[in-house]
Order: C-alpha cells, then structure tokens, then sequence
C-alpha cells in the first residue's frame, strides 16, 4: 500500500491554564472561529476546541507555558479586509509581511503570544 498524509486533522497550541474565556474572545469572536465542546477526559483538562469548515484548532493547557514565537499556523481567510478592520477596531496590533510578491498576509499574537499567520484567500 502506498502511504500518503490525507489531510491534516488539526492544528495544536499551547495557553496558560485559566484564561479559555481569552481564547474565546481571540479565536470566536474575532478570528471567527466555532466552538467545539472537548470530551472527557480532554474537557476536566482546560483549554479550548475550534473548528472553521474543515480547519481546527485546539488549544491545550500547558503548565510551563512558552508562546509559539516562530511556529505557526496559517489560516487562509476570506474577508480578508473585513478582519484587519476588526482587529483594529478591537485594538489588535498585527504585522504585514511583504516578502511573498502578490500575497497579503500578516501576523497576528494569540492572547497569550503564540503566532498566527492570516492570508488573504484571494491571493495568490
């Protein structure tokens, strides 16, 4: 049988125990991403699942907790504009990057300084 990864399940992150209501403001309500409930015994355990069509995301507690400074997930998203302004409006400082000719993307910290990339999905 030929292997072959199929698809990605989803994407981990590390958040400091307590602050999922942080997560939630960041990931729901200005990312835009769902919530999913966690399952025992994953759910007595802290943090916090997110789901966006096919793309998730979960977020799990960490005792000695260090931000994803360099890795990263890159999330393409629609509305690309319409996010930026939310980000701004909500006092969300980004960083454009220009490095790929013909892609808008920045980055953006999570609440606890982890690193999200965000392209716009009508780029290239």
């Amino acid at each position: 049988m030929r292997i072959r990864v199929a698809a990605l399940d989803h994407v981990q992150l590390a958040m400091p125990a307590g602050r999922e209501a942080e997560a939630e403001e960041f990931y729901r309500d200005l990312l835009g991403f769902g919530v999913v409930a966690k399952p025992e015994p994953l759910a007595s355990r802290g943090g916090r699942w997110f789901t966006s069509g096919t793309v998730r995301v979960h977020l799990g507690v960490e005792e000695d907790f260090r931000p994803a400074r360099k890795a990263h997930p890159a999330f393409r998203v629609d509305g690309f504009d319409d996010l930026v302004a939310k980000l701004r409006d909500a006092g969300v400082s980004w960083r454009w990057d220009e490095e790929l000719p013909g892609v808008r993307r920045l980055y953006v910290d999570d609440p606890f300084g982890n690193r999200i990339e965000v392209i716009d999905n009508a780029s290239s």
